[in-house]
């Protein structure tokens, strides 16, 4: 049951929270306005879409990116203001205990995560896949890919080889598909270039080599190869080809995994596994990081209460000035953890939770402090 002081501290809590979010939120429009405008005028893109697909769904993505962030910072300042009137002094007098003063703001920070890991895991990827596909359509369409010697599994036991890819084009030079069953090569190809038809949704090779192997097992205890093989060659000028692998898997890493709702990452993530994906650390920590980052609020919280409770001398400017270098902190911390797991330098899952677990020492040290 909440009390009078509960509902106090958790109505500045929430007010000041969403006040200060929506009032980022605007400045962040004013300016993607501003540096997007140009792009708008040139494309003619209708005001209906640029307001429902690309800012409807601009708003729940950066809210919830920030989220923890202006928690921390909400909590400092509604919280430092009580402490300059001396309202805390009032709280302390009438035996309340610090724990129990943290109780509406643990509260506060519950409804803040909650509400971010089902925003981060299944409603901004849906929105996502709408704003992508309006920035591919009118802002990104000069992008290309950097990948080169790209490896995909497309079947199995069959590898694809690109050495390079054009997405403008959707082309690709310098094909080979390999088919390998109990570490014997039954099937090459080899292509000059393969270029996408979006008629009928297959590859046109030019300039095909294809090597096909067949093997006679002998009698092992009279020879010391086992085996026998047969090979057959064929050339062709041209050659149709229907893979599992389309141009959509060459869009941008941002299209791929940002637009998946949790249980569809994961099935993505063990599919690009088997294709041996070189961006695997990449897609983990995207999956990782939308539980990690929202579960920051409730460190935060408490690090912002046991910074701002108490009466200092500088006063409210000099505590909001220090939450803002610790948020700094984080986020800087929290991009090169991520950094050495997408580098292969530590594991996603360790690298993504070490901010949380150092700042969970600092929030602890900081409540014990603020106790004295």
């Amino acid at each position: 049951m909440l009390k009078i002081l509960d509902k106090y501290i958790l109505k500045k809590f929430i007010g000041t929270f969403v006040f200060s979010i929506s009032l980022i939120l605007a400045i962040f429009i004013v300016f993607d306005i501003s540096e997007k405008l140009q792009d708008f005028i040139a494309s003619k893109v209708p005001l209906k879409e640029i307001i429902f697909d690309h800012y409807l769904n601009f708003l729940p993505y950066y809210g919830n990116l920030f989220s923890p962030l202006f928690t921390f910072i909400s909590v400092i300042f509604f919280t430092s203001k009580m402490a300059a009137k001396t309202e805390f002094v009032a709280i302390f007098s009438s035996g309340t205990s610090f724990k129990r003063i943290l109780r509406p703001y643990m509260i506060g920070a519950s409804l803040i995560t909650i509400s971010s890991l089902i925003l981060s895991h299944f409603v901004i990827p849906i929105a996502n896949k709408t704003r992508f596909e309006f920035e591919d359509k009118y802002i990104n369409t000069n992008y290309n890919t950097d990948e080169i010697n790209i490896h995909k599994q497309i079947a199995k036991n069959t590898v694809l080889y690109l050495s390079n890819y054009d997405n403008s084009t959707n082309s690709s030079n310098l094909i080979t598909i390999e088919k390998v069953i109990n570490n014997r090569q039954v099937y090459m190809l080899k292509a000059e270039s393969m270029i996408w038809d979006s008629i009928k949704q297959l590859w046109n090779l030019k300039n095909v080599f294809e090597r096909n192997l067949t093997y006679t097992t002998l009698d092992s205890s009279k020879n010391k190869r086992n085996f026998l093989f047969k090979e057959t060659h064929k050339l062709s000028p041209t050659k149709e080809l229907k893979i599992d692998f389309t141009p959509k898997e060459m869009i941008r890493f941002q299209s791929k995994i940002e637009v998946l709702p949790y249980f569809e990452l994961k099935q993505f993530i063990f599919k690009e596994k088997q294709k041996g994906s070189s961006r695997i650390e990449y897609f983990e920590v995207e999956m990782y990081k939308r539980t990690a980052f929202p579960f920051a609020t409730f460190i935060l919280t408490i690090i912002a209460v046991s910074l701002s409770s108490r009466k200092i001398r500088g006063g409210v400017g000099l505590q909001i000035a220090l939450g803002l270098v610790l948020s700094c902190v984080y986020i800087l911390f929290m991009h090169v953890s991520s950094t050495f797991a997408t580098s292969g330098l530590a594991q996603p899952l360790i690298a993504v939770w070490i901010p949380n677990f150092v700042f969970s020492i600092i929030a602890f040290y900081l409540y014990k402090k603020a106790q004295q």
